[in-house]
């Protein structure tokens, strides 16, 4: 196990939440995304991608990005915890982490916000990179700041 540095404790006071999700189960998704980007699938591009999201039940999905050489036929992690969430029957996302091997970590693509969106309009996203010199970094963000005008059809 990885010795923490002083930058993954302070990315993990980052992660406190003001908006109501409790820092421990924003922790527990930072965790399980680690965990699940060890199985991503990504020959061609390298770039490996863990995610976690927790519904109001209290249940977390994971989800990994593969890749496919017919690009457009990748999924990303993301999406990929959605869609185990939806299976499932679960329909109400709280949070969610993502985990890459960036310095900061890396945000959603435009897919997957405008996914994520689907299912919560806003909702705190921890953004982990594993890649700097000195440790695990992260951030905290909305979903709504993200994609402030998410597409949405009107019934």
């Amino acid at each position: 196990m990885k010795k923490r540095t002083k930058n993954a404790k302070s990315a993990k006071k980052k992660r406190a939440s003001k908006n109501g999700v409790d820092p421990a189960l924003l922790d527990r998704l930072v965790q399980a995304a680690k965990a699940v980007r060890e199985r991503a699938y990504a020959p061609y591009s390298k770039y490996k991608v863990g995610a976690a999201i927790a519904t109001k039940k209290g249940t977390v999905f994971i989800g990994c990005n593969v890749e496919n050489a017919s690009f457009g036929a990748t999924i990303c992690a993301e999406r990929g915890a959605i869609m185990q969430m939806v299976a499932e029957g679960e329909r109400d996302p709280i949070a969610c982490a993502v985990v890459t091997g960036d310095e900061e970590g890396a945000s959603p693509c435009g897919i997957c916000r405008q996914v994520l969106a689907e299912l919560a309009r806003d909702m705190p996203i921890v953004l982990v990179g594993l890649g700097s010199r000195e440790g695990e970094t992260g951030r905290v963000v909305q979903l709504a700041d993200l994609l402030p005008l998410a597409f949405e059809l009107k019934r």
